[in-house]
């Protein structure tokens, strides 16, 4: 199975639409939902205030593989979060019930009609349905607002469209985060998050060369192919190992310096020391240092990888 199903808290995951089962009546919304962004966030929240102001259960329905890899071939998209990520974002939230639907053609060949009637009233049992703004569904995305609106009154339920979420004029959406996270503008990702951007993955063995230079690091290795890796370079970072808090710096790159061929996500922790090999480590992006530089020598780089150092400790100090 693709997600996660060790869920400290009370997220039932659910593996496909037809899986659910329930008499009691629903507070739904749906969508892909990638980085469960502060606009997204707000949509949830408003979701499980309402179920439980109202004593229903409420259910998010999202989709994997996303659409877009599915109908348009689109391989190159990178999404913010796993799936296993984006559920225990979602988890957080306190959200009952998370479907997370296998996405194929043959779904996306579902009318509006039918969506409504087959899917989110016969299945899912839905009495208010909460929606971003501008949503589409259905066969070519034909189904939106107003169709939804017509639709409830013949099958009983509510509809409440969400506004456009603004923050500081700019409209949050999971493309501008991608592109800013691209483009090193972390602190604008991590702003439109609402939390800062992740990666996780096993950490693997590498040329050991931080070790002989005073800089060892642990070498992240992300399984998910479609997980965003952010622009290469030098970022402050920090890590809950051991449940302890621990602070460092993270180089996204091919190791131009040593004549590397390959991009890697090496993580030199401070004041830490312990192998890690074969443990699998989330780290959380902070700050963008700057951007990955060829030295004429590793001594350069070593004098570099100081300034760097001091550099996050002080930004650590400041923040």
């Amino acid at each position: 199975m693709y997600f996660c199903t060790n869920h400290a808290l009370n997220l039932k995951i659910i593996p496909a639409i037809f899986d659910f089962v329930t008499t009691q009546k629903t507070i739904v919304t749906i969508g892909t939902f990638d980085g469960v962004h502060i606009g997204h966030q707000k949509i949830i929240k408003e979701l499980i205030e309402e179920a439980k102001s109202t004593n229903k259960k409420s259910v998010l329905l999202t989709f994997f593989p996303h659409p877009r890899m599915v109908l348009q071939k689109d391989v190159s998209i990178k999404l913010i979060n796993t799936i296993d990520e984006r559920a225990a974002y979602l988890e957080k939230l306190g959200l009952d019930h998370l479907i997370i639907h296998p996405f194929s053609k043959e779904f996306s060949r579902l009318t509006a009609l039918d969506f409504v009637r087959d899917i989110l009233v016969n299945q899912l049992n839905t009495s208010k349905l909460i929606i971003g703004y501008d949503h589409h569904f259905g066969k070519n995305r034909e189904g939106n607002i107003t169709q939804l609106t017509e639709y409830s009154h013949l099958y009983d339920f509510t509809v409440q469209e969400i506004p456009a979420q603004d923050i500081d004029e700019v409209s949050v959406s999971s493309t501008k985060i991608r592109k800013a996270l691209t483009s090193g503008h972390l602190k604008t990702a991590n702003n439109y998050l609402g939390y800062n951007f992740s990666l996780t993955g096993k950490v693997v063995n590498g040329k050991k060369l931080g070790g002989t230079i005073g800089f060892p690091t642990a070498n992240i290795d992300v399984s998910e192919d479609y997980k965003l890796i952010p622009k290469t370079g030098v970022y402050v970072v920090k890590s809950i190992i051991n449940n302890k808090t621990i602070f460092g710096m993270m180089n996204i790159g091919n190791r131009p310096t040593v004549n590397g061929d390959h991009q890697t996500i090496e993580v030199h922790f401070f004041d830490f020391n312990a192998d890690l090999y074969n443990e699998s480590l989330t780290v959380e992006l902070l700050y963008f240092l700057r951007d990955e530089q060829k030295f004429d020598s590793v001594n350069d780089l070593v004098i570099q990888l100081k300034k760097d150092k001091e550099t996050s400790q002080t930004y650590l100090k400041n923040n």
